[in-house]
């Protein structure tokens, strides 16, 4: 059986990366979309980039996780591989590849 993340997909999952509290403000949550999508662009090309929000009085999946979708395999392969175990605002990041299937279809607690 293999382990979650461990198929190559298009999609990345960064965790660690942002804490619920840092999206709550919008310009905040601007800066944090510009940082990823800057470093991400780096590897390849993104074609989405998504961080869930939490929102008020409701459970957001997802929140504090970062989503990135590659045009390939390939440039997903490279961002892992730039990414995972970086730091970025004191922490340490962990990016794992996600299930296609279940990005398109906005599950994002997988």
């Amino acid at each position: 059986m293999l382990q979650p993340g461990a198929v190559s997909t298009k999609v990345l999952c960064l965790t660690q990366v942002v804490s619920p509290e840092e999206l709550i403000n919008d310009e905040d949550y601007e800066d944090i979309m510009e940082d990823m999508r800057g470093e991400g662009g780096k590897f390849g090309t993104l074609v989405n980039v998504v961080i869930p929000r939490p929102r008020p009085n409701e459970a957001a999946p997802g929140v504090g996780k970062v989503f990135l979708e590659y045009a390939d395999i390939d440039s997903a392969t490279k961002a892992r591989a730039g990414l995972n175990g970086r730091k970025f605002g004191g922490n340490q990041v962990m990016a794992v590849f996600y299930p296609e299937n279940k990005f398109a279809q906005g599950e994002y607690d997988a």
